[in-house]
């Protein structure tokens, strides 16, 4: 196994479990009745980030230009947004992914733009909380994706450097974090992230349950030989 990797730093949100999706699904059914449309590359924005860069929330009040209160749709799409998340489970080869890592002699971070109060109970109600050496959110940095510093957290809780650590992102705002921190990019998108115009990455996988982590080291370990001989 590679002597230089020697952490993994995986997103949370639409990378291990896929909230993303149901939420983007969530409001199109809302906006819908109100007889408006949130196209993916408005609503793509905000994905992997918070809503400070859009909010999906104040724009339809702003659209349909009459008084309507923000908090109404707001709960509007929450009710949506449970209905849909009632059966989610983790992605597929995400638990091996996490297995992996851990007989591998890896370090493993979460990095994440939610709260933990948002991720905890998906934590503990997929027993992951074991697997990881350090839990990075929101709560604990000053700017979320696409800025690095969640990255850049999780680097030093890990004690490794960029180099030595792969980062795993289902969007442009998490892959963006992730490359400005200097981590090598793989790209595991979903549903939703799968037509997003990602660029220079290192790898993109469709499935961590067709493409094994030791793989993914592998390949990743081969493009560093060659770039090191060119």
């Amino acid at each position: 196994m590679s002597k230089l990797i020697k952490a993994v730093v995986f997103d949370f949100d639409g990378l291990m479990v896929d909230t993303e999706t149901p939420a983007y699904h969530a409001f199109c059914k809302v906006y819908g009745e109100y007889g408006q449309q949130l196209p993916l590359e408005t609503y793509a924005q905000c994905v992997g980030t918070s809503f400070d860069v859009f909010n999906p929330y104040t724009y339809l009040a702003e659209i349909l230009q009459h008084s309507v209160d923000s908090d109404v749709i707001r709960k509007q799409v929450d009710v949506r947004y449970r209905e849909l998340l009632q059966h989610i489970e983790p992605r597929p080869g995400v638990i091996d992914y996490l297995k992996d890592a851990r007989r591998l002699g890896l370090g493993t971070a979460l990095a994440s733009s939610s709260y933990f109060n948002w991720i905890e109970p998906y934590l503990t109600k997929f027993n992951l909380h074991g697997y990881f050496d350090s839990i990075n959110t929101a709560d604990l940095v000053q700017q979320v994706k696409p800025d690095p510093e969640l990255y850049m957290l999780s680097l030093q809780k890990l004690n490794v450097r960029p180099e030595e650590a792969i980062s795993f992102e289902d969007s442009l705002n998490g892959f963006t974090a992730a490359r400005k921190a200097g981590l090598r990019t793989v790209i595991v998108p979903n549903e939703m992230t799968s037509t997003f115009p990602f660029e220079a990455y290192d790898l993109k996988i469709t499935s961590m349950s067709t493409t094994s982590l030791e793989e993914v080291i592998e390949r990743l370990e081969r493009q560093n030989r060659v770039e090191t001989l060119e």
